[in-house]
């Protein structure tokens, strides 16, 4: 976590909103906004989606920072090889829960989680739980690239290899395929051996997207991956979420108003910890249900 983020989003003294503003929108629908398309000319939701399983359940989910509580009661479901995105000013608690998710708040003192989080049948705050193994169902990508001072073969094949994996064969084939699906392999197949840190920004970010998918996770979590990339790069990342979801079910986290719009099949929208609205991603960016999403959407504040 960046330094002073924790302050930002556990403001003791935040702002509350005026009454009406969680009342729901009375006005007639707004016109449909203009969105940038999908890539490929992929619809804004893929029809399967609608019908597919929730991969990931959030009941009842409260997170407390000592007695400060950051999280409020959510309850929010992740369905199979779908992308949730989710939306809302800096310290609303977008990348708290993210961070629920794969335990990664376990690594920070004082915290205290209420409620349940499943992935299929499995309750992963329940007693016993191998977090270990549990982080290798949930692959991870932070906002700021983080490429190991090591090879780009390495970068890919560390996660297996801290597995006990040795077999040269095997890791030649994961990081081959890991690097194909993160959409880097042709620009780095003859350069293996050279150090990842010596990549671009895009392509460092990619790369960490490959050494996630090595060890094979069911989920991807996205922390503001476009965040520190260029228009360019962001492009081919958000035509990369598209191909991996295919295999795998997203999370990500954006400030991006358009980007939300344009990569993610569900969009929730949380202010001050708690969830003001969830739904398909078309739906809630031309006629949300609640008046605040719409201000929060149109720019009226955040």
């Amino acid at each position: 976590m960046p330094a002073g983020e924790a302050m930002t989003e556990f403001d003791p003294n935040p702002t509350v909103p005026e009454p009406e503003a969680l009342m729901p929108v009375q006005a007639e629908p707004r016109p449909a906004q203009t969105m940038a398309p999908r890539p490929g000319g992929i619809p804004l939701t893929d029809a399967t989606v609608l019908t597919a399983p929730p991969l990931i359940g959030i009941q009842d989910l409260n997170l407390f920072y000592g007695e400060k509580q950051a999280l409020h009661g959510i309850n929010l479901e992740v369905r199979e090889h779908s992308v949730m995105s989710l939306i809302g000013p800096s310290g609303c608690g977008k990348s708290t829960l993210l961070r629920c998710l794969n335990r990664m708040n376990d690594l920070i003192g004082n915290v205290r989680v209420e409620g349940r989080v499943t992935i299929g049948e499995d309750d992963l705050y329940a007693p016993g739980v191998d977090v270990i193994t549990l982080r290798k169902r949930m692959g991870m990508v932070f906002q700021k690239s983080n490429p190991f001072p090591k090879s780009i073969y390495e970068n890919v094949a560390y996660g297996l290899r801290i597995q006990g994996v040795k077999d040269k064969n095997i890791l030649d084939e994961a990081v081959e395929r890991s690097l194909i699906s993160s959409g880097l392999w042709d620009e780095v197949k003859d350069r293996l051996k050279d150090s990842g840190l010596g990549l671009s920004g895009g392509q460092q970010q990619r790369l960490c997207i490959a050494r996630a998918l090595a060890v094979r996770p069911e989920v991807l979590l996205m922390d503001e991956p476009c965040s520190a990339l260029d228009p360019l790069a962001t492009s081919r990342i958000e035509e990369l979420i598209f191909e991996l979801k295919r295999d795998f079910t997203i999370v990500i986290v954006t400030h991006n108003m358009q980007q939300a719009a344009r990569v993610s099949d569900f969009t929730a929208f949380f202010w001050m910890g708690k969830l003001i609205e969830t739904g398909l991603t078309e739906m809630l960016f031309t006629n949300p249900r609640v008046r605040m999403t719409e201000d929060y959407i149109s720019g009226r504040f955040g």
